[in-house]
């Protein structure tokens, strides 16, 4: 009836040139065509309009003939620019199916399509907005069209929806979203153009709020900076800076959920997406305050690899924007997670820059100091990964490591737990000891206090299990003690410790755990000024402990006696006959070397020059033979020694308190066991290859040691046997 009515109206002329395969002749009937519907129109005879409608739209944009399609695409655009006023109240039959006609398989149909919806929306204008969804969908997909005449028609039409649009009231931002947001990943750079297109269009409306759904999409705008195309990069980091300048000019802005995107993105394998990312970070840090608090961790994680990022500019605004974190002080009563941020310095510990780790362990140190409590709650989380740390290839790395630890220690009960797991951490590896040994435990004494860290370790080595790391740990320690300026202090309260009662303690306590080295007891007697002890130590050595590892300490020992730290000891040579338990010792010393090696050489030409004038026999009975301090302890409650050259140990069997001769026997012990367990090694010391390695470092042994080596902790190989 309807269809009927229709041909009844338009001349049967008209309908067949709207299918015309020629352009002109669908033209001339669409004009036609219009001004029969404006006659309808100005009639008010809307029953006719509807009838013309539906004839165009299931006749025409429906038929199987492409002709046929086009020709109602032209009409029902003739129809409504006929209607003109009235046209909206037609639109629910008139668009969806020009609508239908963008996916049409013909581009023909759809270039007419784009050119049908641009002269309705010309028309309708405000009234078009209750399609924008869809209308917005087909541009999308229109934009990239595989016919170059589709896309520019596809942006005249869009060029026209975007003025609508700004100039309307009716249009819902709420609803565009999703839309948006769905699309925003589109790899495509005409469906990318397309988008940035309209956010920055919107986002120009003083009336739409884009600032407010930024979050939504964000992610793929910061996804387009990374785009092949330099002009997709261009439009999207224009959009973002506008936003950005938004963003610092908006009294209220949703920074967590941004912060999220960023943090992200911070880790993109692209340099631009990546500077964008840190310099929205650190702008966010600036302006954020207390909306960020509970993003610090994921933030700081984001920015600490960025600090070493191979850019120069991520380098600076990451560093910046570190300094900016660390100087704001949040509590955890607020949300602030001290346990995340610690976790996140821990991780950062295992990165491959250094740069990244140095400030992961001043992020410790800064929790340390300002959350201390909080920290030792997570303390077990950490410790192993901070002790690991110990062996960074980074001096500063370890430097700072250490100054943690020290942080940490500053308890009596993690000052414990502290240096056992040192030690432990030195018994799995001893190329850590070899390595980082004198830097750890001098660091360490500057940090803790020399005494205290030495007295520590001590008791924990005297009762170590395992002999042959006990003596290497033991001489590693003693070679520190005498050669590091960090331990001078250290070293002139041991020189005390035969005069002055508070300082006894400390000689006993490192004499226990010094048993398990010969040379390093010897030293330590030398260094206390114990010299008729050193002496008969010297004595109580069986032919089993003068080894060949042995016999490299002690020419260690010779060249350090060269040093100023022993420069007291030399001077003490001038008064042979007031000190002759400690020329006594140093013959003893002689006689162990092989007079090739250049260390008895060394000795000897020492001993060479004690003047002889001092050996006169009255000279020797006025003399007192064994304390250098025989002449100054009256006030100190000591005792005086033999006179008159008497060498009997007897009468210095106990001085100060000390029971020498129950400490010789405590040696001699701790000796007998060092034997005991060298027999019981499966592996046989005197091999024919052991002797050729040992004949090796023996002839090593007798060129004089460098400088450079005397600070140096001994390797593992170094020391096998109780020596």
């Amino acid at each position: 009836m309807a269809t009927a009515e229709a041909l009844y109206v338009i001349p049967s002329a008209v309908l067949r040139n709207l299918s015309d395969k020629l352009y002109e002749k669908r033209k001339n009937a669409a004009l036609e065509l219009e001004g029969i519907v404006k006659q309808l129109a100005v009639a008010g005879d809307h029953d006719k309009i509807i009838a013309v409608i539906n004839l165009l739209t299931q006749e025409y944009t429906y038929s199987p003939q492409a002709n046929n399609r086009k020709g109602g695409l032209i009409g029902l655009a003739a129809a409504t620019v006929g209607l003109t006023s009235e046209a909206a109240q037609h639109l629910e039959q008139i668009v969806p199916s020009v609508l239908n006609s963008f996916s049409d398989q013909d581009s023909r149909v759809r270039y007419y399509a784009c050119e049908a919806l641009y002269n309705i929306a010309k028309v309708v204008r405000g009234d078009f907005i209750v399609f924008f969804n869809q209308i917005f969908d087909a541009l999308c997909k229109l934009s990239a069209d595989s016919d170059a005449n589709v896309q520019s028609a596809a942006h005249l039409l869009d060029r026209l929806v975007k003025d609508i649009v700004t100039d309307c009231d009716q249009f819902s931002i709420e609803e565009f979203i999703p839309l948006l947001r769905e699309r925003m990943n589109v790899l495509n750079p005409y469906v990318r153009q397309f988008l940035v297109g309209w956010i920055t269009v919107l986002d120009s409306v003083p009336d739409i709020d884009m600032l407010g759904f930024l979050p939504d999409f964000l992610d793929g705008l910061f996804n387009m900076l990374s785009d092949s195309s330099h002009e997709i990069r261009q439009q999207a980091d224009s959009a973002l800076s506008e936003f950005l300048q938004e963003i610092k000019n908006s009294p209220s802005v949703d920074y967590g959920r941004m912060a999220e995107i960023l943090v992200q993105r911070s880790g993109s394998q692209d340099e631009f997406t990546r500077l964008t990312a840190v310099t929205w970070i650190n702008e966010f840090v600036k302006l954020g305050g207390d909306q960020l608090v509970p993003y610090y961790a994921d933030i700081l994680g984001a920015i600490l690899p960025c600090i070493s990022d191979k850019e120069e500019k991520i380098r600076v605004v990451a560093r910046e924007t570190n300094e900016e974190l660390r100087g704001i002080k949040a509590d955890p009563a607020e949300g602030f997670d001290v346990g995340a941020i610690l976790s996140i310095a821990r991780r950062q510990l295992s990165n491959e820059r250094e740069a990244t780790r140095i400030e992961a362990l001043r992020w410790m140190s800064t929790l340390l100091n300002r959350h201390r409590s909080e920290v030792l709650v997570f303390l077990n989380d950490v410790l192993d990964t901070l002790l690991k740390a110990l062996s960074d290839p980074s001096d500063e790395v370890v430097l700072l490591v250490l100054e943690v630890h020290a942080c940490i220690a500053e308890d009596p009960q993690y000052f414990r737990q502290l240096v056992v797991f040192l030690v432990h951490n030195f018994q799995l590896d001893y190329s850590l000891l070899e390595k980082r040994g004198a830097l750890i435990v001098r660091r360490l004494c500057v940090l803790l206090d020399a005494k205290r860290v030495y007295l520590e370790l001590s008791t924990i080595l005297e009762g170590e299990s395992d002999l042959e790391f006990a003596s290497i740990m033991v001489q590693a320690l003693n070679l520190i003690l005498l050669t590091s300026s960090e331990l001078s202090h250290l070293r002139n309260l041991l020189k005390q410790s035969l005069i002055n009662a508070a300082e006894k303690d400390l000689f006993l306590s490192l004499y226990a755990s010094w048993c398990h080295s010969p040379m390093a007891i010897i030293s330590l007697c030398l260094l206390v000024q114990a010299y008729q002890h050193a002496s008969s130590v010297i004595q109580s050595l069986v032919e089993e402990d003068i080894n060949v590892k042995f016999l490299v300490q002690l020419d260690k020992l010779i060249h350090l006696l060269e040093t100023p730290t022993f420069a007291y000891l030399r001077l003490q040579l001038l008064e042979p006959g007031r000190y002759i338990w400690l020329l006594k010792a140093l013959y003893g010393l002689l006689m162990l070397l092989p007079q090739q090696s250049a260390a008895f050489k060394i000795l000897r030409t020492r001993l060479k020059t004690v003047p002889s004038y001092s050996f006169k026999k009255e000279q020797l009975r006025r003399t007192s033979s064994g304390s250098p301090y025989s002449q100054n302890n009256h006030g100190e409650g000591g005792s005086h020694f033999p006179e008159d050259g008497n060498l009997n140990e007897s009468s210095y069997d106990i001085h100060n308190g000390i029971n020498f001769s129950s400490r010789l026997q405590h040696f001699m012990q701790i000796q007998h066991q060092h034997r005991l367990h060298l027999k019981s090694q499966t592996h046989s010391c005197f091999s024919s290859t052991s002797s050729t390695k040992e004949a090796q470092i023996l002839e090593e042994s007798e060129q004089p040691a460098p400088a450079s080596d005397l600070n140096r902790p001994p390797s593992r190989s170094s020391y096998r046997g109780p020596g």
